[in-house]
């Protein structure tokens, strides 16, 4: 395959021709399914309805977040619970963090700065309110903004994050609005464990403390579960992980929310290092590790669907999932009044069902040959990946900031986690001390695809026992594991025969 590949992630383009040259020029690259994405196809199990409205949406489809891009307007900074997980002085703290922004819009400034990327990025497919407050409560500045977006751009997604105390007042709104996907961030749902995590709410005109606030805080959060699904609204449900509070609480949380409907469960860590001055940082309770987060994730299957490609990203996030281009659309940089063209879009979108198709059928054949070679009793192997998405392994390894890991047997290949790590590589030139980190990243992982890396690394790499390989530069992830995986199941094979 061409090196000629085009970064999604710096695609700018102003004209439909344009952006048709350079998707011609060799390809694509932006930077384990919920949904069973892999084709422009719905999926076998899901109705066309639910399908039309996750197939392009990054946060509710692995397969999707490969292709298209969301962006956060912080439009809604009052809340009306208090979280110990964050503080009001770095807005609200969980999502790298949530609620962290630069500047604060008005619902006029964040419909021109929507139009902006519109323009410029042309991956974009959803607008979502994530606060750096609560957009349910802040909610006259967050229906405006919906309003003043969809008059100019109808067919983007509409989408917001809450943490459910107002959303039971707003849901018919909801409807009316076509928004069609919310996340509601539930903790809990034993009000003895809420008390240890929210020690206050603002409700009825009243601030309440303790347990009865948890209490209250739940019944208003179920009742927006309820609602929601009850109307058609797809709901993700956000849960923090926080060791030795809730994490074994996590699994009747799982268990609960399925029951009421919930699309995805995402359970994420929380951030809580002390120079974030939120009440966990600063007394001591830590986060989980990796391993604690994957055993409580592996713990709620059979419950609902689990969200594993979450980036936990800040309230003003623009582009792909795994990267933030929020600096280069500040309100000083984007035009005063911006007009809206749909072209790009509307090209980029034709090119992505064309390579969804391509992609498909590539897997599907590389599969073929896997069961055709490999034993159905094969281990299962991990491998990470270096993508700037596009479903290609398109990225540099010194130029990684996080890992794709994928889990491969015999029957396929699946997306299990990302792992991050800091770059260690600048303009080529690396650094031990980052590199060890990259490593530390890797730990548990023997094998790492890339499109290119340095014999430096790659020697630092081999010296910890990890092989990185970019044999299958540019390639579709899928095929070249399988590749990969048939290669070991050979190797393996012929060392014990």
């Amino acid at each position: 395959m061409s090196d000629n590949v085009v970064a999604l992630g710096t695609l700018a383009i102003g004209s439909k021709e344009s952006l048709s040259a350079a998707l011609a020029a060799g390809g694509c690259s932006a930077t384990g399914s919920a949904t069973g994405c892999g084709s422009k196809e719905k999926p076998e199990d899901m109705d066309p309805a639910t399908w039309a409205k996750v197939k392009d949406h990054p946060c509710y489809s692995e397969e999707a977040h490969h292709y298209f891009a969301r962006m956060h307007v912080s439009v809604a900074p009052a809340c009306n619970i208090q979280c110990n997980y964050c503080n009001r002085k770095y807005d609200c703290s969980n999502e790298s963090r949530p609620g962290v922004v630069s500047e604060r819009l008005t619902p006029e400034e964040a419909a021109r700065k929507v139009i902006a990327v519109a323009n410029e990025v042309p991956q974009l497919s959803v607008l979502g309110i994530a606060g750096p407050g609560d957009s349910a409560y802040d909610w006259l500045k967050t229906k405006e903004t919906f309003r003043l977006v969809t008059a100019q751009i109808p067919d983007i997604k509409l989408c917001l994050s809450s943490n459910g105390l107002a959303l039971p007042d707003h849901l018919d709104e909801l409807v009316e609005m076509n928004v069609d996907h919310v996340t509601i961030t539930i903790n809990m749902i034993d009000p003895e464990v809420g008390a240890k995590i929210y020690p206050w709410i603002f409700y009825n005109r009243k601030r309440i403390y303790g347990v009865e606030a948890s209490r209250i805080l739940h019944e208003r959060q179920m009742e927006a579960l309820d609602g929601l699904v009850a109307r058609g609204i797809l709901v993700k449900v956000n849960s923090v992980l926080i060791p030795g509070i809730n994490d074994a609480h996590l699994l009747e949380v799982n268990r609960e929310v399925k029951r009421r409907g919930a699309f995805l469960h995402n359970i994420m860590p929380l951030i809580s290092a002390p120079e974030h001055g939120t009440h966990f940082g600063l007394t001591g309770q830590r986060g989980p590790t990796a391993a604690e987060l994957l055993a409580v994730q592996e713990a709620c299957a059979g419950g609902a669907n689990l969200m594993k490609h979450c980036r936990q990203c800040r309230a003003d996030a623009v582009g792909l999932l795994g990267e933030d281009r929020g600096q280069e659309f500040t309100l000083d940089l984007v035009p005063e009044a911006p007009v809206y063209d749909p072209a790009a879009r509307e090209t980029y979108r034709d090119w992505v069902g064309a390579e969804r198709e391509d992609r498909r059928a590539a897997a599907e054949a590389a599969q073929a040959k896997t069961e055709a070679a490999v034993a159905a009793s094969s281990p299962k192997l991990l491998v990470a990946v270096t993508t700037q998405g596009g479903g290609r392994i398109n990225q540099h390894f010194g130029h990684a900031t996080e890992f794709q890991v994928f889990e491969v047997d015999a029957t396929g290949v699946r997306f299990a986690f990302h792992r991050r790590c800091d770059n260690y590589c600048v303009d080529g030139g690396g650094a031990d001390d980052r590199l060890d980190r990259v490593i530390a990243a890797l730990d548990g992982i023997d094998t790492v695809l890339v499109a290119k890396i340095g014999d430096c690394p790659r020697e630092g790499l081999a010296s910890a026992g990890i092989t990185a390989r970019d044999s299958w530069a540019h390639d579709y992830i899928e095929p070249a594991i399988l590749a990969l995986y048939r290669e070991r199941m050979a190797q393996k094979q012929a060392i014990t025969a």
